[in-house]
């Protein structure tokens, strides 16, 4: 089993935009902005032979991977096995999409690497004793702060910029720890790559910002989420304001992952996700 490998670029867009959006799947890795702006972290790969297209790339954890841009029912078990072997584990590999793997393969996923999925009517009332103190906060922010929403455009980006290097400034830490530069790029690229999101500003000053897209026609992905720093209840009326300007078609935001990390855990956690979307890690038992 032989294929070509190039690095991941702008380029490939045409060639794996329409595939990943094709599968469905929810799980957001499967969408070709995800993928191009975490292109570095991953140190993605396109493999291509004959009619077959891969992703290769890297886990956080530091395990080589092949990523399938389409159901992986739609192969036979003996050619996932020799992708394995040659290639790596598969992942991410949605739970539906593993019903045909036979006794020869092993899955397993982590935590950490698994999608926080939030119902958006949840985020639009915050309602019940589980969000009594989302609730207050975005009470205090829309009583403390004159606030707007505009939605991000080349009119309005470069307040995002400002809020991106703000809420740098407040992590205080290294730019290549944090996820600054595939933000930065994803504000410059955000036409490009058919990115929505919308600018919300307090008191006439720019506050924040969220980026994201669709994923499917229920599920939308929020890629990033900025605020500047000591605006209470600043992200909850960002994600509130949000959920209430999506179209009635969606049912819930996929908030991606927490990688593992304490901090994103307990932030992404809070909002109290109706599900945790596992993506599998295949591989051949030994």
């Amino acid at each position: 089993m032989n294929f070509e490998k190039e690095k991941l670029s702008m380029k490939h867009r045409e060639l794996l935009n329409g595939r990943l959006n094709s599968t469905g799947t929810a799980v957001s890795e499967y969408s070709f902005s995800n993928i191009y702006l975490f292109r570095g972290s991953h140190d993605y790969e396109i493999l291509t032979g004959g009619d077959e297209i891969f992703i290769s790339g890297k886990t956080y954890d530091g395990r080589r991977y092949v990523m399938p841009v389409r159901d992986i029912r739609e192969y036979s078990n003996d050619f996932l096995q020799e992708l394995i072997e040659t290639y790596g584990m598969l992942f991410p590999v949605p739970e539906d999409w593993t019903e045909k793997l036979d006794a020869r393969f092993e899955l397993n996923y982590l935590d950490g690497d698994s999608d926080y999925i939030l119902s958006l009517d949840d985020l639009r009332t915050y309602s019940g004793k589980k969000f009594h103190s989302k609730k207050n906060l975005l009470n205090q922010f829309e009583r403390e702060y004159i606030h707007d929403a505009r939605r991000i455009s080349n009119e309005i980006i470069e307040d995002a910029y400002e809020i991106l290097e703000s809420w740098q400034n407040n992590i205080g830490t290294d730019k290549d720890n944090t996820d600054y530069y595939p933000c930065n790029e994803a504000l410059e690229y955000h036409n490009e790559l058919e990115l929505c999101g919308a600018v919300f500003y307090a008191n006439g000053e720019p506050a924040g910002f969220l980026l994201g897209e669709e994923l499917n026609d229920k599920v939308y992905a929020i890629h990033f989420a900025k605020g500047k720093p000591g605006i209470k209840g600043l992200y909850q009326f960002m994600y509130n304001n949000f959920a209430h300007v999506m179209p009635g078609r969606y049912c819930c935001f996929n908030f991606e992952q927490d990688l593992g990390l304490e901090s994103l855990r307990k932030a992404k956690s809070s909002y109290k996700p109706t599900e945790m979307l596992k993506k599998y890690r295949v591989t051949l038992k030994q």
